[in-house]
């Protein structure tokens, strides 16, 4: 009896899975890069935000049990958008102080519904240790997005806005800013602390207890 020969369609199964394994880690490798713990570190020391990520991890639950704390550094202070006088600034001019920055736009659903809690929380929470900082990303000028806030009696908020979305741009290159709204919180050496991707109640009780932590972890002494 003949030994039987092995189908002919093997071999190009095998290199089949053999091409499989070599895209999964093509893929994997583009995740190390662009993954949910950032791509650049720019020489700046973000030691100061991971110590305040850290502090505050067992405070994201409730309302706000989908912040994410930073997992690594992340700094953000090269982002930049435009400030309600329409001139250029970004994320190294709010050096020493923890924002809350908000990506909106008028067109998102979401966005629109979580702005007054925001503005509550500017309103209770807001001094020179702690703003937040909500850019429109509206692209059709400033006069839609402005008759929003005004007829939803925002009035703590400042307008801070960019047209261009190249700060959207910046973002999703560091692996962030997926979607509207994105929230990131940054310490005060201007990196990331942690982010919140979709809405949240930010007037909740849950949110100004994160927010505090962050606040009181930033003052406390080895930090």
């Amino acid at each position: 009896m003949t030994k039987p020969t092995e189908p002919a369609h093997r071999p190009t199964r095998r290199l089949a899975a053999l091409g499989m394994a070599g895209a999964l880690a093509a893929v994997a490798a583009v995740y190390v890069i662009v993954g949910p713990n950032g791509n650049s570190n720019s020489g700046q020391s973000c030691a100061l935000s991971l110590d305040i990520a850290e502090a505050i991890k067992p405070l994201a639950t409730g309302e706000v049990a989908a912040f994410l704390p930073a997992q690594g550094p992340l700094p953000l202070s090269e982002v930049s958008f435009n400030t309600p006088e329409n001139t250029p600034t970004s994320l190294a001019d709010f050096k020493d102080r923890t924002i809350l920055m908000n990506l909106w736009a008028t067109w998102c659903a979401p966005c629109r519904k979580e702005m007054p809690a925001l503005d509550e929380l500017q309103a209770d929470l807001g001094d020179e240790t702690f703003e937040v900082v909500t850019v429109n990303l509206d692209r059709g000028g400033s006069e839609k997005p402005k008759a929003f806030l005004d007829e939803i009696g925002v009035s703590h908020l400042r307008f801070f806005h960019d047209s261009s979305n190249k700060m959207m741009t910046d973002l999703r290159a560091k692996g962030r800013a997926t979607g509207l709204p994105t929230t990131i919180l940054v310490g005060p050496d201007g990196c990331e602390v942690g982010t919140m991707y979709g809405p949240a109640e930010w007037a909740s009780g849950d949110a100004k207890a994160l927010i505090n932590a962050a606040l009181g972890a930033q003052k406390a002494p080895g930090t």
